[in-house]
């Protein structure tokens, strides 16, 4: 069995800074239901179908198949709930650890997260000096949430 054990941060933008290139994401939600999420993702020249579970804390059941990348654009293009998530993924290794940095493009525009995935939920491991506020239990920073209500429309009346 797949799970997935996950803690998830605000970026502070005034420190961080992108190392290397960062690789273009586009993703879409089959189903979006509070028990399961079927997500579509082109990330460079690959593309993936990934089935995710209810979140437990830090911990999720995930399963993540290759797939077609054609197969993968007419999904995201005919099937899936919009808006998409649009953002550029970058990756740094922080204390031996690697940290994948999300910065947000389109109606999530403005919003950076990094994330680290961990072996235990109580896995201690170095914070970067651009780490900002803890949001692992925050749903509101599900990628499946911000395509339902994007960080671009929250405090702002839905247009």
């Amino acid at each position: 069995m797949a799970v997935e054990i996950e803690r998830k941060f605000l970026v502070d933008r005034t420190l961080w800074r992108p190392e290397g290139d960062g690789v273009a994401y586009r993703q879409g939600y089959l189903s979006r239901v509070e028990d399961r999420v079927v997500r579509v993702r082109v990330a460079g020249d690959a593309a993936f179908l990934t089935i995710k579970g209810r979140s437990e804390k830090f911990s999720r059941l995930e399963f993540e198949y290759p797939i077609p990348v054609e197969d993968a654009e007419t999904q995201l293009d005919l099937l899936c709930e919009r808006p998409l998530i649009e953002k550029t993924r970058y990756e740094q290794t922080v204390g031996g650890r690697l940290w994948t940095i999300d910065v947000f493009q389109g109606d999530n525009d403005g919003l950076v997260v990094a994330e680290i995935e961990l072996s235990s939920e109580d896995e201690s491991f170095e914070r970067p000096a651009w780490l900002g506020e803890e949001v692992s239990d925050d749903p509101r920073y599900f990628n499946s949430n911000l395509s339902k209500s994007p960080f671009g429309y929250w405090g702002t009346p839905r247009r």
